[in-house]
C-alpha cells in the first residue's frame, strides 16, 4: 500500500476524524488550544470527502469517568459536524484508532488504501495513529492544520517549562514526514480530487 499512486486522491481514500467531540470542550486546558481554523479546516475536508463519494469515518475516545465517559453528555461529536447514517462512529479506549476498535476490518471492507488523518490531539490520537496506520501498509495523509493541541508541560513539577503548541506542531510533523506519512494541506488535498468536487 505505501506505493499508492496519488494521482486521484479518490482512489482508496478514506478521512478519519479523530476524538472531534464536545469532552475536550470539558477539559480546563481547552482555552489554550491552537488552530483557531481548525473547525473550518475539517468541515472542508468532511465535505470534499463527501462529494467525492469517499468514506468519512468518525472516531470517539472514551474513559471511565469525567466529560469522555461514554454515557455522559459530552461523549459526542461537536456541533459543527453532522454526521450522516451511513459513515461509521468508531469507539476507543486507547491513543491509537486501531488497536481496540474494529477500524482496521472497516477500513479493509470499504478497499480503504490511504487515510487522510484530521482531529485532536496533534501529537497524541492522530500522531500514534499515523504511526500505527503506515506500520500497518496504509499510505498516509496528516493534515495538520485540520488538527489541533495544547501546550504541554515538560514535567509535573510546578511552574514547569511549557512545550508550546508550536513547538509540538514541529515535532510532529518533523517525526511523521518522510517516515509514516505524508504531511499535506487541505488545500492541497482538495486540488486533488477532481475539479467538480474541489470547486
Amino acid at each position: 500500500m505505501a506505493g499508492l499512486d496519488r494521482s486521484n486522491a479518490l482512489e482508496g481514500a478514506a478521512l478519519l476524524v479523530i476524538d472531534v467531540q464536545d469532552s475536550f470542550v470539558q477539559r480546563p486546558y481547552w482555552p489554550q488550544r491552537n488552530n483557531a481554523d481548525f473547525e473550518r479546516n475539517v468541515a472542508r475536508l468532511i465535505d470534499a470527502f463527501r462529494a467525492g463519494g469517499r468514506p468519512v469515518i468518525f472516531v470517539l475516545h472514551s474513559q471511565p469517568d469525567g466529560p469522555f465517559a461514554k454515557d455522559g453528555p459530552h461523549y459526542k461529536l461537536m456541533d459543527f459536524i453532522e454526521r450522516r447514517p451511513a459513515e461509521p462512529l468508531v469507539h476507543k479506549t486507547t491513543r491509537n484508532c486501531f488497536t481496540s476498535t474494529d477500524l482496521l476490518p472497516i477500513l479493509l471492507r470499504s478497499g480503504v488504501q490511504r487515510i487522510v488523518i484530521a482531529g485532536i490531539q496533534t501529537e497524541q490520537c492522530c500522531e500514534t495513529t499515523a504511526r500505527v496506520g503506515a506500520d500497518l501498509g496504509f499510505a498516509i495523509d496528516f493534515v495538520t492544520e485540520a488538527t489541533l493541541t495544547f501546550p504541554i508541560p515538560k514535567s509535573d513539577a510546578p511552574g514547569a517549562e511549557v512545550l508550546s503548541t508550536a513547538e509540538i506542531v514541529e515535532r510532529t510533523e518533523y517525526v511523521l514526514r518522510g517516515r509514516f506519512a505524508r504531511i499535506v494541506t487541505v488545500a492541497e488535498l482538495e486540488t486533488e480530487f477532481p475539479v467538480s468536487v474541489a470547486g
